[in-house]
């Protein structure tokens, strides 16, 4: 951990906000930094796309590779920048563990044309139900709990979507904005690829999940206006 409280620090020192403002020329340093970073990326979202494989062959990811991920960028974070070979390990196994914890998410994405869908057909069938079931007085009084309970979560469900898509762009923001920061860094003489390759790894890892989540709300959206279509 003292490694990691004196990067911070020396970061602090050499880095502020008026440092994203600074586009001069990139040296041929800086490039090869770069080029170092992108490649060290793509091998970590191709580690990440082989976990997600695994797990929709084997079911081996959930809330215990999520822990693993986040155990393994601290550990990261923590070791010296000399263990090049332990740091580019740390790496690669961040991007395995993340690929599992997402990997429920994109297997969700792929049966939503048949499991999703039978849930909510299920929800319709429950909603026709209790409209049956409103001729009653005291059913009414017994529903009245549940209203409350439909309203608030339509309350929640707009929150849901506001945090959605403004997420989306804040973290869009963040690879635009750390790239000018790696990019200032590395003229500093911070040329430490493998803690730069984690910073884009997790900002891209954000923004693809939420294109996901949009894709299948979307999605969830346009069938349901279809079978309302076809009962009318």
């Amino acid at each position: 951990m003292e490694a990691f409280s004196s990067f911070v620090d020396s970061t602090r020192r050499r880095w502020n906000y008026d440092s994203l403002k600074n586009f001069r020329q990139i040296s041929p340093v800086v490039q090869n930094h770069l080029k170092l970073v992108y490649l060290s990326l793509c091998c970590t979202l191709v580690a990440s796309a082989v976990r997600v494989w695994l797990h929709l062959l084997w079911n081996i990811g959930g809330f215990l590779t999520t822990i693993r991920c986040f155990v393994s960028m601290i550990w990261l974070l923590s070791t010296p920048a000399n263990q090049e070979n332990k740091r580019v390990s740390l790496l690669m196994a961040a991007g395995l563990f993340k690929g599992a914890s997402i990997g429920p998410l994109i297997e969700l994405a792929i049966k939503i044309d048949t499991s999703v869908w039978l849930v909510l057909s299920s929800s319709h069938v429950g909603k026709a139900s209790g409209i049956l079931l409103l001729g009653r007085p005291a059913f009414i009084w017994a529903l009245r709990p549940l209203l409350v309970a439909l309203r608030f979560f339509h309350f929640w469900r707009i929150c849901c979507y506001v945090q959605l898509y403004f997420g989306l762009l804040v973290f869009v923001g963040y690879i635009v904005v750390n790239t000018q920061e790696i990019i200032e860094k590395a003229h500093l003489g911070d040329l430490d690829y493998v803690k730069h390759t984690l910073t884009f790894f997790t900002d891209f890892v954000a923004v693809f999940v939420r294109i996901l989540i949009i894709m299948l709300k979307n999605s969830m959206e346009k069938e349901t206006e279809k079978k309302r279509k076809r009962s009318n």
